[in-house]
């Protein structure tokens, strides 16, 4: 899920081969930061010297494309005979010329996608004290609230905030996210396993349009982990300065991204950066490093980042 403007919501779920142990616990942190929208609330007219890029990697605003321009696959159309051979053509072209492409009428309620950014929305408006009981600097926690992308390390922090926990299989984790809000693992689990499902379909389909049988892998993708993400990027004061993340591609094979608003951003076949419309109940669908290395390069990893 993304989000600006306190926008929470870009709930993104990132599904690889690599499998994690469910024995994991969060332990107890004493970590502590200031989170970008605690800086937003405050009301400052400046962002931190720390959140200021370097003038050569400072963002460029780039205008909408013209809808065309992104792939839209309406999966519906897998249901007949005659229109699943152009899906997956589509599939095939967008893959191979920048790794991204949207989907409707994907099977997942939208009122199911409302309430997961519902979920989102309650949890960063919950008490500071309340949030950092899982703020954690470990990358290899099991859940994990934080900000930037580690606010420990990190040069050159980004304006957002953040909450990851593993998802797959939901029920070696489920008992580990967050309790409050009370209705957040009622809400953000039936959204994880919709999203479970949409992921193993699409990486059929994905493995189809590679000319191999649509179960290939499919006992090593089952068995691998799947990461939910929910990113909230609150109003910035100097957009121009900062960036809610850093240009980078995912690691795993994709990721499914539920946005509340625009502020994703997308690297064309030509090297430029273009914003991702928000479209009611599409979902967006990047292509990752682990891909990239399947096909022998044939498709794309997408490169996106964050605007604030």
């Amino acid at each position: 899920m993304e989000a600006g403007d306190h926008q929470e919501g870009a709930a993104s779920s990132s599904s690889s081969s690599s499998k994690t142990s469910g024995s994991s616990r969060t332990s107890s942190s004493t970590t502590s930061f200031t989170s970008a929208l605690t800086l937003s609330q405050l009301g400052d007219a400046h962002v931190p010297q720390r959140y200021v890029l370097p003038p050569s990697q400072q963002p460029i605003r780039p205008s909408y494309p013209n809808l065309s321009t992104l792939p839209i696959l309406d999966l519906s159309s897998l249901q007949s005979s005659s229109l699943r051979p152009h899906v997956i053509n589509n599939i095939q072209t967008a893959c191979k010329e920048i790794g991204f492409f949207q989907v409707i009428n994907h099977g997942i309620p939208l009122s199911v996608m409302k309430d997961a950014l519902s979920a989102a929305n309650e949890f960063f408006n919950l008490p500071v004290e309340d949030k950092m009981l899982l703020g954690s600097d470990n990358v290899h926690a099991p859940v994990r609230y934080g900000t930037s992308i580690n606010h420990a390390v990190d040069k050159v922090h980004f304006w957002r905030d953040f909450i990851k926990h593993y998802s797959h299989p939901i029920s070696e984790w489920i008992h580990l996210w967050p309790s409050n809000p009370s209705s957040y693992k009622e809400k953000m689990g039936n959204y994880a396993r919709a999203v479970q499902v949409l992921q193993q379909q699409l990486m059929e389909l994905v493995i189809e349009s590679l000319g191999l049988n649509p179960i290939y892998l499919h006992d090593e993708v089952e068995n691998g982990s799947q990461v939910m993400a929910l990113n909230c990027y609150p109003k910035c004061p100097e957009p121009e300065l900062a960036l809610g993340m850093p240009s980078h591609s995912d690691y795993g094979f994709i990721t499914i991204l539920l946005q509340s608003c625009p502020g994703l951003q997308i690297m064309d076949q030509n090297k430029n950066w273009i914003s991702v419309p928000d479209i009611e109940g599409a979902l967006l669908v990047q292509m990752g490093d682990q891909m990239e290395v399947l096909s022998n390069g044939q498709y794309k990893k997408c490169g996106s980042q964050g605007d604030c």
